[in-house]
């Protein structure tokens, strides 16, 4: 018998990126490596969804809706330079020895968003499955507003990400949730 198909929702205990490199039309998208956004706060995803009426004869004769956007937010409790890195085009430069090291991200005037995926899993048990998790993966996402950087006065600062998500050109796969009835490392 399958497992069910309906589960809570309790928390978020990890999310990766994997930069985009290839997506092919007709062929195999390919990622990179799997970075860890740390210290996830939480995973919010949300789309819009585009309505057409037709009318005539002084009356609604049809009505027809296509999903036009699928919007993320994942925000993140710790600065990572890779994630940066993967989110923007853009440098990040490991310099120095011992007690003067330094990593340096640095954008200049030609950075761009790259695409890249997105998944988020709950913690185990944070689905009706004891000992199961759930996953949320976006295929292909790309920043829709600038990461919030910064520094706080006598508070902590986080990371704040918004991306906008779109079907892949390679498959047509857009979003994917996943139910696991034995919890499961973001592969």
């Amino acid at each position: 018998m399958p497992i069910s198909r309906v589960t809570k929702l309790y928390a978020v205990q990890d999310a990766k990126i994997a930069p985009l490199t290839s997506d092919p039309a007709g062929g195999t998208p390919t990622y990179g490596a799997l970075i860890d956004v740390p210290g996830i706060k939480s995973m919010e995803i949300s789309g819009d969804i585009e309505v057409k009426e037709l009318r005539g004869d002084n009356t609604l004769l049809d009505s027809d809706s296509s999903i036009s956007n699928i919007t993320v937010s994942f925000p993140h409790a710790k600065l990572s330079l890779d994630v940066l890195k993967a989110l923007i085009s853009s440098t990040v430069t490991d310099s120095g020895t011992t007690p003067a090291q330094t990593s340096v991200w640095e954008m200049d005037n030609t950075a761009k968003p790259a695409p890249f995926k997105l998944e988020g899993v709950t913690p185990v048990s944070g689905g009706d499955l004891i000992g199961g998790d759930v996953h949320f993966t976006l295929h292909k996402c790309i920043l829709s507003s600038f990461p919030g950087l910064g520094l706080a006065e006598e508070d902590y600062r986080t990371i704040e990400n918004e991306a906008r998500c779109v079907p892949l050109i390679s498959t047509g796969k857009w979003i994917k949730v996943t139910i696991n009835e034995t919890a499961a490392a973001i592969a």
